[in-house]
């Protein structure tokens, strides 16, 4: 929903803040006074084409903002700035953006029917969406179809290349496995227990030598252990010294402890030259792995694991690829049929979608129009709304053929077949060239749209404003030198005098407010029924 619009300097409207609400709102006042400026506002806020000359004389530069409400009920700002020299400039929530940006909401949120192009029904894919809504149409069984299909070639082009690759990469990978499996790799810790091994084999004399020497001072005739047990010795049964007696009666387990481990290690080291060399091949073979294929042992490992796989998958290429091929072709079949189905449902909805919405348009002053579906494509997804406004006249794509005030009362009477779409429905020239009881049934039309959509529409019919929920005037002032335009909401009692002076140009006019003060009640009797 629009729910705020303000324009500034905007061809020759000066300043305008209009409040809007749900309903139907028209928009009236003299020729020339400045309506259709509203409607180029709201074209240029979502996304229009900005024009310099639009700017009002005199000013630097024109300004519209927009708030609204999104379908989720988030509200949002829209700005767009065109100066008079220089590019224009967009705005979203108070942050620059790009009129693509808003033009991307304007197409979600609002449809401008008449001499503008954001009018979403005269988009192919737009009307094929309204048609398969309009016939409830399936659209599941095909979607599926066409999913697998693209499922099928991607697992075919992943697994592509030509022969030649495939072969030298099937090389690749079985030297790569062979040497990974060759290495026999089982523990990713493997290395550091080798270094700790390759340690005490390099240096096995050495390290017996020292332990001896260790041996010798700690547990020889007069080494630290005799020494300590003659200091047990002296201490005993001496009361003041038992603390310490204890203490050194526990370094002497402690000593008898080290004594022992230092007799295992070394019974542990022999000098072996051979295991040497071994462990050390063996390193070298690690690190030249992790030099090809990962920095530690373990990545070296999941690169053995990962390059089986992938030589499992190019060795079985040509059992892969048939299979695939034989899917590909059965997807392909499975996805002709469904196209097929969708076809005959949409040619078989198409024709009744176009009467409901021709049957609306001799009353909106069209008695002869027609308006056709046309289907082309496999799945019927080539959908075209074609119309013809005269007798003898081969229907063509809508878009191409229809005046303005044509063109907007087929898109009224196919909204009132249609009810999805943008909630805010924009109406310029839509009582262009008609007058009286159709002038009436317009009027009545667009305010039964107003009942699921917001309308706003720019008319200069008395019959068409008085179904109008909320009426606004643009009044147009000059002071001699310059003319600008204000645009006022309308209350209830001033409704007479503006409808009065569209029905005879003298809003004084007792027959004039007589007559309009029947229209608005006529209106208001209908609405409410």
């Amino acid at each position: 929903m629009l729910l705020e619009l303000c324009i500034t300097d905007l061809g020759v409207i000066s300043e305008v803040s209009l409040l809007l609400e749900p309903g139907m709102t028209a928009l009236t006042g003299e020729t020339g006074a400045g309506k259709t400026m509203v409607v180029e506002a709201i074209d240029l806020l979502v996304g229009g084409r900005a024009d310099s000359g639009i700017v009002r004389p005199g000013a630097d530069e024109a300004r519209v903002e927009g708030r609204l409400v999104d379908n989720d009920g988030t509200e949002m700002v829209l700005t767009r700035v065109i100066p008079r020299q220089g590019r224009s400039r967009a705005y979203l929530d108070g942050r620059p953006t790009i009129a693509a940006t808003l033009a991307e909401i304007g197409h979600r949120l609002i449809d401008l029917h008449g001499q503008h192009d954001h009018q979403s029904l005269l988009a192919a894919a737009v009307q094929r969406e309204s048609l398969d809504r309009f016939g409830d149409i399936d659209l599941d069984p095909y979607r599926q179809a066409r999913d697998r299909v693209v499922q099928v070639e991607a697992a075919l082009a992943v697994l592509g290349g030509d022969d030649r690759e495939r072969a030298q990469a099937i090389d690749l990978h079985r030297f790569q496995v062979d040497e990974l499996d060759r290495a026999g790799l089982v523990d990713p810790d493997e290395d550091a227990a080798l270094e700790v091994e390759e340690d005490l084999l390099a240096d096995g004399v050495a390290h017996q030598e020292a332990v001896e020497g260790t041996r010798v001072v700690l547990a020889d005739d007069g080494g630290m252990a005799d020494r300590l047990a003659e200091a047990i010795g002296l201490l005993a049964d001496r009361a003041p010294f038992s603390a310490t007696h204890d203490r050194l009666v526990g370094l002497q387990a402690e000593l008898d402890d080290l004594i022992h481990d230092l007799r295992s290690t070394s019974e542990g080291i022999e000098p072996d030259p051979q295991r040497l060399d071994q462990v050390r091949e063996r390193r070298r073979l690690i690190h030249e792995l992790q030099r090809k294929y990962g920095d530690t042992l373990a990545e070296v490992m999941e690169f053995a694991d990962r390059t089986r796989a992938r030589l499992a998958e190019l060795e079985s290429h040509d059992e892969r690829a048939a299979r695939l091929d034989a899917d590909l072709v059965e997807a392909r079949d499975a996805l002709l049929v469904e196209a097929g189905r969708l076809r005959k449902a949409r040619q078989a909805v198409a024709p009744d979608l176009a009467a409901a919405a021709q049957a609306h348009l001799p009353e909106l002053a069209m008695p002869h129009a027609q308006l056709e579906i046309d289907i082309d494509g496999p799945a019927g997804d080539e959908v075209t709304f074609l119309f013809a406004a005269n007798p003898g006249s081969a229907p063509a794509p809508l878009s191409k053929v229809a005046s303005g005030g044509e063109l907007a009362r087929t898109m009224l009477a196919l909204r009132r077949v249609l009810n999805q779409g943008p909630p805010i429905l924009v109406f310029d020239e839509v009582d262009a060239g008609i007058g009286g009881e159709a002038a009436h049934t317009v009027g009545r039309a667009l305010s039964g749209v107003a009942a699921a959509h917001q309308v706003l529409v720019v008319t200069h019919l008395p019959q068409v404003a008085a179904f109008a929920d909320a009426h606004v005037v643009v009044v147009k002032e000059s002071d001699g030198e310059s003319t600008t335009s204000t645009a006022v909401r309308l209350a209830e009692s001033d409704r007479v005098t503006e409808l009065s002076r569209m029905l005879s140009g003298s809003p004084d006019s007792t027959v004039a407010r007589d007559h309009a003060e029947e229209l608005l009640a006529t209106a208001a009797t209908e609405r409410s029924s």
